[in-house]
């Protein structure tokens, strides 16, 4: 038998509640919907938050267009390109980035933006630690690394930009990329041998590939630890586990760490406050997350 969760039960929805959703196929996993009610309840909105295995990209979007209390959009896998033809604005920096995680109903229209590059930055400025003037090494060169290195160069006054991948023809068009949209000095290196030089040449460390991720590779990190002094900041996007492997090392070393869960929060923070104008309660979202993978323990 489901058990009904009677904090959710006493809420009320009437004609005047706001829905928001995500989208993306498959959607089954997503923890956005339980992110989003926790946070909406927190605040005091009259909002509710829904999950939709999306297909037909043009009719939800279509569907949205006409329905004036649907206020916002969640944008997963596979749709993040798809939706971008079917808005009528979007912004500068999820143009640059080529993705559209983020829709706002506002006036009858449709509008993307990207919090994913955003909300990394804010995890990195929320642990005390300002990007002016340092030197930035992204370790991989996939979709991740893409937005959060057109966040870095577009908003911070950093010294320079690396991209340090595998894949050479990946590498050089985020770099190409970079350098024709962005005023920030950027290079791109090749992993892993130039790991160790880069590794000595900057303060800042971003891991974008999926090494430590939950359940596959846990025990793996792409920096091995004799390269982590007490001098580097080390943001690992992996999320799950809550500190992974690399992000262990690092605070053995003395490093400065950045734990990835931190920035699911802050970025679905960003799409919360996007769509409502209120600043998101991070601590009711960020227990939310906690809650669930206990749960799972």
């Amino acid at each position: 038998m489901r058990v009904i969760d009677e904090s959710c039960a006493r809420r009320t929805i009437d004609a005047e509640t706001q829905l928001c959703a995500v989208i993306g196929n498959p959607i089954e996993h997503s923890l956005s919907p339980a992110i989003h009610n926790a946070a909406f309840e927190a605040a005091g909105l009259n909002f509710v938050y829904l999950a939709f295995r999306v297909e037909d990209v043009r009719a939800c979007l279509a569907g949205m267009r006409a329905m004036p209390s649907f206020r916002g959009l969640s944008v997963t896998i596979p749709h993040k390109l798809a939706v971008m033809e079917h808005l009528d604005e979007i912004d500068p920096m999820a143009e640059h980035v080529g993705a559209v995680n983020t829709v706002c109903h506002a006036s009858g229209r449709l509008i993307g933006t990207t919090t994913d590059g955003p909300g990394a930055l804010r995890a990195i400025e929320n642990a005390g630690v300002s990007l002016d003037g340092k030197r930035v090494l992204f370790i991989g060169a996939g979709g991740a690394v893409r937005s959060a290195a057109f966040a870095v160069a577009e908003m911070t006054a950093c010294s320079q930009v690396t991209i340090l991948g595998r894949t050479q023809s990946r590498v050089n068009s985020l770099v190409r990329d970079l350098r024709e949209k962005t005023k920030a000095a950027v290079e791109g290196r090749r992993l892993p041998e130039d790991l160790s030089a880069a590794m000595v040449a900057h303060e800042v460390i971003i891991n974008g590939t999926p090494l430590g991720m939950f359940p596959n590779s846990v025990n793996d990190t792409p920096v091995p630890k004799e390269l982590l002094s007490r001098d580097h900041v080390v943001f690992d996007m992996v999320y799950r586990p809550t500190k992974t492997r690399l992000v262990q090392e690092a605070e053995r070393a003395g490093c400065k760490i950045v734990p990835g869960i931190e920035m699911l929060i802050h970025q679905a923070a960003l799409q919360f406050e996007t769509w409502t104008g209120v600043r998101a309660p991070i601590q009711a979202m960020r227990s939310v997350v906690f809650s669930h993978w206990e749960a799972q323990q």
